[in-house]
This record gives C-alpha cells, sequence and structure tokens, in this order.
C-alpha cells in the first residue's frame, strides 16, 4: 500500500492569465542582471492563444504550436537617431504553454514558461533561433 498522499485535483482551476504573468515576472527577475539590462523595457504580455492574423502571418494552422513571439525590432536593427519603434513585446501563450506542460511531465511551469520568455528575449536581442539552439546546446554540454 502507498503511503503518498492522494491529490485531490477537482478542487484545482488551470493557471490564470494573471498567474502566468506572475510566474512570467518572477522569470525576469531571475534573469542576471546584465541579460535583463540588455531586455530594457520590452513589455511581457500573456495570452491564451495567439490571434488568427498572428498564426496566418507564420502560416502555423494549430494555435496550441505557438508557445511564445517577439514582436518588434530587434536591437541591433534600431536606428538610434530615427523616431520611437512601437515597444517590443514579448508574447507567452497560456494555452499552448499548459498544453506543453502537460505532454512534458518532466518539467515545471515556472521552469516552461521561464524558458520561452528567455527565447523570446534572444529574439529581442538579435538572435535566430539556431543561435538560441547552439546557446542552449552549449549550456547542456
Amino acid at each position: 500500500m502507498s503511503t503518498a498522499k492522494s491529490t485531490n485535483w477537482t478542487d484545482w482551476a488551470a493557471p490564470s492569465l494573471d498567474d502566468f504573468a506572475a510566474l512570467a515576472r518572477r522569470a525576469f527577475d531571475d534573469l542576471p542582471d546584465l541579460f535583463r539590462q540588455a531586455a530594457g523595457e520590452v513589455v511581457i504580455r500573456v495570452d491564451d492563444f495567439a490571434d488568427d492574423q498572428t498564426l496566418d502571418d507564420l502560416g502555423i494552422d494549430d494555435p496550441f504550436g505557438l508557445t511564445g513571439l517577439y514582436s518588434g525590432v530587434d536591437i541591433g536593427r534600431r536606428d538610434a537617431m530615427g523616431p520611437a519603434a512601437e515597444p517590443s513585446r514579448v508574447f507567452l501563450y497560456r494555452r499552448p504553454i499548459l498544453d506543453e506542460w502537460c505532454e512534458r511531465g518532466d518539467v515545471g511551469l515556472y521552469d516552461i514558461i521561464a524558458h520561452v520568455l528567455i527565447h523570446e528575449i534572444g529574439h529581442h536581442l538579435g538572435l535566430s533561433d539556431d543561435d538560441i539552439d547552439a546557446i542552449e546546446d552549449a549550456d547542456d554540454d
């Protein structure tokens, strides 16, 4: 007979948009100072899913296929003397992140949110997906 306590999931609700925003804020605050400073005034926004136009623009049919997105001009391509660009934004998509968390089952929700956030801030810093993958691979070694 198992001595572990059984969890009563019937009383639990999925983390809300506000819960996600709090976890994203904590993940941002936990970043090294230099990384946070380089991110500047990037706006972090949490939505359930990407909007239809964004999915169409990216050629994504399944809204669960996009966990995060960077929107803006990366800092390496900005014109310091030109007019102010729109604010740079990182979008985190709650439902796809929850779906990944449930499917994986081997990592905490905070860790997935932090991973997606860091990935999208990497794009803000001008890194490509290949650059980010190489950095992540080097960290795994």
